[in-house]
């Protein structure tokens, strides 16, 4: 089978600011499904309903500590020189009600925890009394005067019935999980993982297993991506390798579409004769409304700190064959006519994806078959990134959902799920626009840092601190094509547009990986 050709619309795609590919990308996806987990399971994941106190928290009056409940009046008079001595009728643990109440006269030893008895207005600690024994009975002597609710958590002082836990878009921590237990929340609303497909496209890819070949290299892309996913809440779907083929590209993502929230591919997003993933998405790029959603100004920053923190804040198979030992999975392709049911995305009429471009050079001489159109709807986000490495990645709504075509290379793949993966799958999972931003933070360049391209930088560091300032470590082997940095970054160095680079000490940007 031919491959269609980019054309000459590969050397003119347009550039956009990564903050603006950035909101691009989140202003396309939205929170997804439902489903109910087990209390335990919830942490870090994001609530989907809002949930309310079943009852009065405190559910009754209860003691802060150990010690006596009394009246407070019975011990206006007391001093460690003069204590009052006081009747014990009865004893109060946590989890029992005492059987009778404080009487002018009379107290009831309480633990930690219990209900406070009735006619008891205060709670004196143990340290402040001394036990005795009056006429052969227990009795305890006083040594301070009480204040009325003294060490008493009066009934509903955290919360009243009816009042809000938390909204959705929370994302539980222990702390909610303690909360809600203590409400009864045994199984809790919250949206599920994102599944996504994870497709690797290159025929000079091999299986991970494979033995090397002249001229081939093995597939980890795939699989450091699915490492990604599931760090970032993710289900991933691993669909296997795709060939340099549009036809073959386009049947693996409608294969894919039937079973997942989001895309994601590897390779095949540059300017060569058989990039894939250019061409299919070069008849979008041609086909995008005017006046479309792509500014033209500098956007404002896309990344923010959580509030409150020291980080700053800132502005298979499908319904054609599937590939010739492909490794996806049978699954029906949706149909080409309609967006999958549930999509999370945000729709925008938009021409038929994968029209070849007007006066392009394509070698297909008739229009591309059925096998190389999208759903009606699909639409081009951006299909270049003024960024350093990945600045090939690109974007696009397909079928209703998300689809992203990341760099071959490992450093700019890794990059550019970082900056555009990790963001659409938290707020896909439930997290605010502003939340699903990279967090960005400052810190001292450790040493002098040179860069040629005029685009933005992001460079691979490692942070630590020194006398107690924050320092970014630029890490070696941090070009496109290596991957020996990558397990030691923390965070990527962010350097502005230019040619000039940072000198040693400059206060940089970084986003925290």
């Amino acid at each position: 089978m031919a491959v269609q050709l980019q054309g000459e619309t590969r050397f003119s795609r347009r550039a956009v600011k990564v903050d603006e590919a950035i909101r691009l990308v989140v202003e396309a996806t939205e929170p997804g499904r439902h489903e109910k987990v087990p209390l335990w399971e919830t942490n870090g994941r994001y609530l989907a309903e809002p949930l309310v106190a079943t009852t009065d928290w405190p559910p009754f009056a209860r003691s802060g500590l150990d010690g006596f409940a009394v009246r407070s009046a019975d011990t206006a008079q007391a001093s460690p020189s003069e204590p009052v001595t006081l009747r014990v009728v009865d004893t109060a643990r946590a989890g029992e009600l005492a059987s009778a109440a404080v009487e002018p006269g009379t107290a009831v030893r309480i633990m930690t925890g219990g209900a406070v008895p009735l006619g008891a207005d205060a709670v004196v600690m143990l340290e402040q009394t001394v036990d005795a024994i009056v006429d052969g009975r227990p009795a305890v002597r006083v040594k301070r005067a009480a204040e009325p609710g003294q060490n008493i958590a009066p009934r509903g002082e955290e919360f009243r019935r009816g009042s809000v836990l938390a909204e959705p878009g929370t994302k539980l921590r222990p702390g909610h999980v303690a909360l809600l237990g203590t409400f009864g929340c045994a199984d809790v609303p919250v949206f599920a993982r994102p599944r996504v497909a994870v497709l690797a496209t290159g025929g000079e890819l091999l299986p991970v297993e494979a033995p090397l070949e002249p001229g081939r290299i093995r597939d980890s892309n795939s699989a450091m991506v699915a490492a990604l996913v599931q760090q970032s809440g993710g289900v991933p779907l691993l669909l296997g390798r795709v060939p340099d083929e549009p036809e073959a590209a386009a049947r693996a993502i409608a294969a894919a579409l039937a079973q997942c929230d989001i895309i994601i591919t590897t390779g095949g997003v540059s300017v060569g004769d058989y990039d894939v993933m250019a061409s299919l998405l070069a008849g979008l790029a041609t086909a995008a409304p005017s006046g479309s959603h792509l500014r033209e100004a500098a956007a404002p920053s896309a990344f923010a700190a959580p509030s409150g923190s020291h980080l700053r804040e800132a502005p298979a198979p499908s319904a054609a064959a599937a590939p010739s030992g492909s490794h996806l999975r049978e699954a029906p392709a949706p149909s080409a006519a309609a967006a999958p049911s549930g999509s999370h995305l945000r729709e925008a009429s938009a021409p038929s994806a994968f029209a070849a471009p007007s006066g392009s050079h394509l070698r297909e001489a008739s229009a591309p078959s059925a096998a190389t159109e999208l759903p009606p709807g699909s639409r081009l986000l951006f299909n270049k990134a003024a960024m350093r490495p990945g600045s090939p990645t690109s974007a696009a709504v397909v079928g209703g959902k998300l689809l992203l075509a990341l760099s071959g290379n490992p450093g700019a793949c890794f990059v550019g799920f970082e900056l555009f993966a990790g963001p659409a799958l938290r707020r896909l999972q439930g997290a605010s626009a502003a939340e699903a931003l990279p967090r960005q933070a400052t810190a001292k360049l450790a040493v002098s840092f040179a860069k040629g391209s005029p685009h933005e930088r992001f460079v691979r560091a490692r942070l630590h601190t020194d006398g107690g300032v924050l320092y970014a470590d630029p890490l070696a082997f941090g070009k496109s094509s290596m991957m020996a940095s990558i397990p030691d970054a923390d965070c990527l160095i962010r350097l502005k547009p230019g040619s000039i680079g940072a000198e040693a000490g400059a206060i940089v940007d970084v986003i925290l990986l």
